[in-house]
Parts: C-alpha cells; structure tokens; sequence
C-alpha cells in the first residue's frame, strides 16, 4: 500500500512540463483537505524526477521549495511559465486532473 507521500508523488507526476498544479488539487484528487500534508510530503522530496517545483498555492504565490525558492522560480521560468509579482495565473498554467 503506498504512503501518502507517494500518493501525493503520483499525482504530481501527472502534472505536464510547462503546467503548475496546487496543494489544494493534490489534496481533492486524493480526498482529503489534508493541503499541508501535501506540502510537507513536497518539501521532504528529494527525487529529481519528482516535480514538486510545479506546485504553488491556490492564490497563485509560488509557495516553498525545499531546494530555494529562486531555484523553483528558475525551473518554472525554464518550463517557459510566466512569473510577475511572485504569483502564476492559474487560469493560464493549471493542470486541470
């Protein structure tokens, strides 16, 4: 059975380069309002091939990263995501599951 966290894990990975997702969709694809729970199991990913940089907050900040939130910007940017003010239009980007 897995864990949470790699629940969590299997949801993002459906998340496609160049798209975000929040803490909040994770949680509602996986039933539970458990949205910090996500975050955590976020923070403590250490796979490369995981892509937790592609999830922000439901108001669009860009959140954490457990890798330097100037890294997370400069991963988003490479993935050709627009960036102003420290937000994501999430009517442009979000990964509808």
């Amino acid at each position: 059975m897995k864990s949470f966290k790699e629940k969590c894990y299997s949801v993002l990975k459906k998340v496609p380069k160049g798209k975000i997702t929040t803490y909040k969709s994770i949680s509602r694809k996986l039933n539970t309002k458990a949205y910090r729970a996500v975050g955590n199991a976020m923070n403590k990913n250490r796979n490369n091939k995981i892509p937790c940089h592609r999830v922000i907050n439901s108001n669009g900040k860009i959140g954490g990263f457990n890798k330097g939130i100037n890294n997370k910007i400069e991963l988003l940017r490479s993935e050709n995501i627009e960036i102003k003010n420290n937000r994501i239009s999430l009517t442009k980007y979000e990964h509808k599951f």
